[in-house]
């Protein structure tokens, strides 16, 4: 039998997260749970609902509405599991109860200055999958978060961002 990845050998789609734990706030897995509450008892059964009305219309081989009920339970089903997976690997953090003498850490609220224009910004370093940069919640994956990292009030950090190398000052760490 081939190696896997050789030419004509059988190909397996993992996770990425399939066995390495996934940094979470609190408030990133309460809103998981909650994503995985709505799927299971609002939208999986609205999909059931809908192939089962699509059966109802005849020939399943040329029935447009069937194959799309069915896609949709895939994409569903998917979902659920892909959610499951990452709360059953979440190492949950309260940043709240986090001690780190005022270090930037996973779970902390960041208060920056750019050095050259002087514009303020504040970030919560996060998950990826709590990441939203319009509610100043980046990733801990990110140019920016990886600056970060172990900084403090006072430090200065350079970022390398795709529109080149930006400069701030760290004004503020807050753990909430």
């Amino acid at each position: 039998m081939p190696q896997p990845g050789a030419l004509g050998a059988p190909r397996r789609l993992f996770l990425d997260t399939a066995m390495s734990t996934i940094p979470l706030t609190t408030t990133g897995a309460e809103l998981l749970r909650q994503e995985l509450h709505r799927l299971k008892t609002v939208e999986r059964p609205n999909a059931i609902t809908a192939i089962a009305e699509a059966r109802t219309h005849g020939d399943l081989s040329e029935n447009a509405e069937y194959d799309a009920a069915k896609e949709r339970q895939g994409f569903i089903e998917a979902r659920i599991k892909e959610i499951e997976s990452k709360l059953s690997n979440a190492q949950v953090i309260d940043p709240k109860v986090v001690d780190a003498d005022g270090r930037c850490v996973f779970g902390a609220t960041v208060d920056l200055e750019e050095m050259k224009g002087g514009e303020s910004v504040t970030y919560q370093i996060v998950g990826d999958d709590e990441a939203d940069i319009k509610k100043g919640k980046i990733s801990i994956g990110s140019p920016i978060a990886r600056a970060l990292i172990g900084r403090s009030a006072g430090d200065q950090v350079e970022v390398q961002t795709p529109g080149g190398v930006r400069k701030y000052e760290v004004l503020e760490v807050r753990y909430e």
